[in-house]
């Protein structure tokens, strides 16, 4: 691996986690800035990991922590967002978490980038993402990821992956709590359309592109092998959970009733603008997955965490969540 310290903003979430353990595997000296230390520890424990603390959308912090290190990776999202003001609501207007975390950031990290003297900078953006697009997350990510590749004095890659799974996911395993915990399952957006990608396999998009100088001004798209409709993919988490539940796709109309009324639980399981991002198929442009990688299928890895376990699988399982 040529660039052998990587600075990694979002290490602490999902796919952070993951890039961060395979970085530090690798023997790569890793830097994770962290609004709180005390909630990164899981990272803190790996060999060649520094956690340290602050905000990361202070462009002067990030330059700071930038210093020395070859290259910078933003894999900072929110799924959802406080409110914006309901007099604002052009086609380029998101909430105010949207804003910080997929377009200040970006631009925070373009600007520490240049100010440290790092030119190796990988961003995550998403399918479906462009400034005009119908819900608030696509917009914010559509700018952020416009901000990026507009830094032609940089080596920027883009990757805009489809809804992301894996052991630790809040996609598939969501659905097996609901399915614990009732007999029906109501899905909105039924017919919604996405390519689930496991996350080792973005790991590996992402570890492939750090050193790859073809990559540098490219976007990819992200997917596995095979598209699937959102109520389909319910009733695999059910058979694979190994629960029998009705799963019901719900018309537009009551989609939309469903995503207000979850909007306002104290953690929303979806709002609004989740519904409108799912009008949007999260499906890639491409067949080919980037740098020769075979993407790995949904029913080949999810059973590994989703399906019943005797008490020595459940062991297993919980060490590999563990990642060790």
């Amino acid at each position: 691996m040529r660039h052998r310290r990587i600075l990694v903003l979002g290490g602490g979430g999902f796919v952070g986690r993951h890039l961060v353990a395979a970085l530090a595997a690798a023997g790569a000296e890793v830097t994770v800035p962290a609004r709180r230390r005390e909630r990164a520890k899981h990272l803190i424990v790996l060999p060649t990991v520094e956690v340290v603390e602050g905000d990361v959308a202070d462009a002067n912090a990030l330059a700071r922590w930038a210093a020395g290190h070859d290259a910078l990776v933003n894999l900072v999202g929110v799924l959802h967002s406080r409110r914006g003001r309901p007099d604002q609501r052009g086609p380029n207007d998101y909430g105010p978490d949207f804003a910080r975390a997929h377009v200040e950031i970006a631009q925070a990290a373009v600007s520490a980038a240049r100010a440290a003297g790092v030119k190796r900078l990988l961003h995550m953006s998403a399918l479906g993402a462009a400034p005009d697009a119908p819900s608030e997350y696509l917009r914010s990510k559509g700018i952020g990821e416009q901000a990026v590749l507009a830094a032609e004095d940089l080596e920027v890659t883009v990757f805009r992956p489809s809804v992301i799974f894996g052991p630790d996911d809040v996609f598939l395993n969501l659905f097996a709590r609901l399915a614990a915990l009732l007999p029906v399952l109501a899905v909105a957006c039924p017919r919604a359309r996405f390519q689930p990608v496991y996350v080792d396999d973005v790991v590996r998009a992402l570890l492939a592109a750090l050193d790859e100088p073809e990559a540098h001004g490219q976007r990819y798209d992200l997917g596995g092998p095979k598209v699937y409709e959102l109520a389909e993919l319910v009733r695999y988490v059910c058979g694979a959970t190994g629960r029998r539940r009705l799963v019901v796709g719900l018309p537009d109309w009551a989609s939309y009733l469903q995503a207000w009324s979850m909007e306002y639980l104290p953690v929303p399981l979806m709002t609004r603008d989740n519904y409108r991002s799912m009008q949007v198929p999260s499906v890639c442009s491409g067949s080919a997955f980037p740098f020769g990688i075979t993407p790995t299928a949904l029913e080949v890895a999810a059973p590994g965490w989703l399906a019943p376990a005797r008490p020595r699988m459940r062991y297993a399982q919980l060490r590999q969540r563990a990642h060790r």
